[in-house]
């Protein structure tokens, strides 16, 4: 009977891994319109995260008191690691490429899969097969020939990248808390507490820092909106929903995806050249990440089939 229950908890397991890859793809790719988008706003970049951070935690707490579940403020608490690693990144990372190239800050960045990679493997006790941990490094090295192929910026600073470096961390982090926070709340609470946070956090260091934090206008309001549906709706809600799903060192190995996609959407909406060696590289991040999901979706059609058995 106990092998039978087992059997059964394993399948249940596994058949949410194929949601949870579709889930995290279509969530990076929401994240990668953030920089689009972004270039139509005349907002400082901690004022951006203040009214997007502050207008999705709105939206959300309403979704939640449709749904029956009204936000609690012990949420606030329980989301506090997650919302200071993401308030963190976002501060890390705009100062970053204020001080440093965007290659610099960006090929960092790129590096969070093998940081989160070790810890899941630590402190999780996921398993990364070599013939993942090889296509991870395909998805890796791809990621990071498109973005280095990206710009002629040659502005660097030690500073710069050391901020890039928090902003990495910071990143790892974030991703890690939504990970554990299953075992406390659900996702879109993890979502709407770690927003708040974001956005205070966004106002409390943008103050001092002279950031400009008036009420966006008409214009700014619209792209915001924008901005807070793919990055926010999409993008933060369901990566968070879908890392109760898969392992957390395949969901972070999927955000590789996201300057494939931003240099896709940038050839699409504002014109700007992909040179050869950059489709090339985009090419080989989509095969990787292609032969990761096959790899990912094999034991799920595996337990489903040792069920029916």
């Amino acid at each position: 009977m106990t092998a039978v229950i087992e059997t059964s908890a394993g399948a249940a397991a596994a058949s949410e891994a194929p949601r949870g890859l579709l889930g995290a793809g279509i969530a990076v790719t929401a994240w990668s319109t953030g920089t689009i988008l972004a270039k139509y706003l005349d907002m400082d970049a901690l004022a951006i995260g203040t009214y997007r951070f502050f207008v999705f935690f709105i939206g959300l707490t309403f979704y939640m008191r449709a749904r029956g579940v009204p936000f609690r403020v012990q949420i606030i608490r329980k989301s506090m690691w997650g919302g200071i690693a993401l308030g963190a990144d976002i501060v890390f990372f705009f100062s970053a490429v204020k001080a440093t190239s965007v290659v610099n800050a960006t090929t960092i960045g790129s590096l969070q899969p093998i940081l989160v990679g070790v810890i899941a493997a630590r402190f999780f006790g996921e398993k990364i097969r070599p013939r993942d941990a090889l296509w991870s490094l395909v998805a890796l090295a791809g990621a990071f020939v498109v973005v280095t192929s990206a710009t002629t910026d040659d502005v660097t600073s030690l500073r710069g990248d050391l901020l890039a470096v928090g902003a990495m961390f910071s990143w790892s982090a974030y991703f890690i808390a939504s990970k554990k926070s299953r075992s406390t709340m659900t996702s879109t609470e993890f979502t709407a507490g770690t927003s708040i946070w974001t956005a205070a956090i966004c106002l409390v260091i943008g103050l001092p820092l002279g950031q400009d934090l008036s009420w966006p206008n008409a214009s700014n309001w619209g792209w915001l909106i924008l901005m807070i549906i793919g990055s926010g709706i999409v993008g933060h809600s369901l990566m968070n929903w879908s890392l109760q799903r898969i392992p957390l060192w395949v969901g972070s190995t999927f955000t590789l995806f996201i300057p494939v996609a931003s240099a896709t959407l940038a050839w699409i909406i504002l014109g700007e050249a992909v040179t050869a060696l950059q489709g090339i590289a985009m090419a080989c991040v989509i095969g990787a990440l292609a032969m990761i999901v096959r790899g990912q979706t094999k034991p799920a059609v595996k337990a489903a089939s040792e069920a029916a058995a």
